[in-house]
């Protein structure tokens, strides 16, 4: 059986000047050791859950593998309950927080940097913002959103999001189509660990680069996941939280429409506003 993602706890409850005795649920945080050919890649603080698209997904960002093709068998725990279509997987490995990714070829690029991240950083341990951006092109085209629309996708994200509304401790990360159908929705202890997972999702639906998609996310846009984001193909991404400077510049470099504080029918536009329609 998988994991829990939100166990529950006993706890110490004061409210307005009274201890009580309560239950609580709490996410579940755990490292993953990323494999890559058997050799040690990367550790990820992440919530357990969708571990294969997680590895997909940081892969992709990486640039160490742009397709299923690359792919020639993923080993994981049989604990982790997971499966996934087009992919050969061996439940096999004993640890449930360790998968390993067997390529087909040596990879396209070897990561030139430390991988090592935690729940709160998608690139910690980077050498070189530049080693981040080779692989980024500039978004052409991509769909035209109405602008009323955006402040309802902020509610549609938070209603797939089953365990933040037990525990209120995870971010999510959500994909829509222009006119606003939740199309995937991937919940982390990390904001960049449900970005990689909806774009590990991607990779295995070869929905990938997704350029006629709308992303949202529940936290800040910081620069790793504008990063992830340009490099999927996305090419409007909004958030809930405010955006980095070096986010709206690479937004700005790479023509991405970004959205910031997006909340309360209100939302600031910090790069390419013309995919937005009035």
């Amino acid at each position: 059986m998988p994991r829990p993602t939100s166990p529950e706890i006993r706890v110490k409850k004061w409210d307005a000047g009274d201890w009580t005795d309560a239950s609580d649920s709490v996410v579940t945080e755990e490292p993953l050791q990323l494999m890559l050919d058997g050799e040690p890649l990367s550790v990820v603080m992440r919530t357990p859950g969708n571990d294969i698209e997680l590895a997909l997904g940081l892969l992709y960002a990486e640039g160490v593998a742009r397709s299923l093709d690359a792919i020639k068998q993923i080993r994981i725990s049989a604990e982790a309950g997971e499966t996934a279509a087009g992919v050969d997987v061996d439940p096999s490995i004993v640890d449930s927080n360790t998968i390993d990714v067997h390529l087909t070829a040596a990879p396209r690029r070897r990561p030139e940097r430390s991988m090592i991240s935690s729940s709160a950083c998608g690139v910690c341990g980077a050498v070189l913002i530049e080693d981040l951006r080779r692989d980024l092109a500039v978004l052409e085209g991509g769909p035209a959103v109405d602008t009323r629309l955006l402040p309802s996708l902020v509610d549609r994200l938070r209603s797939g999001q089953g365990v933040f509304e037990r525990t209120g401790g995870l971010h999510a990360s959500g994909l829509f189509t222009p006119s606003g159908e939740l199309i995937c929705v991937r919940e982390d202890v990390g904001r960049h660990n449900a970005l990689d997972k909806v774009v590990g999702w991607l990779l295995l639906q070869h929905g990938l680069p997704a350029r006629d998609t709308v992303l949202v996310v529940s936290g800040r846009a910081g620069y790793e996941i504008v990063q992830k984001s340009i490099t999927a193909g996305i090419p409007v991404l909004a958030a809930v939280g405010a955006p980095s400077s070096l986010a709206v510049a690479l937004s700005r470099e790479f023509h991405q429409t970004l959205v910031g504080f997006l909340r309360d029918n209100r939302f600031n536009v910090y790069a390419a506003p013309e995919r937005l329609m009035p």
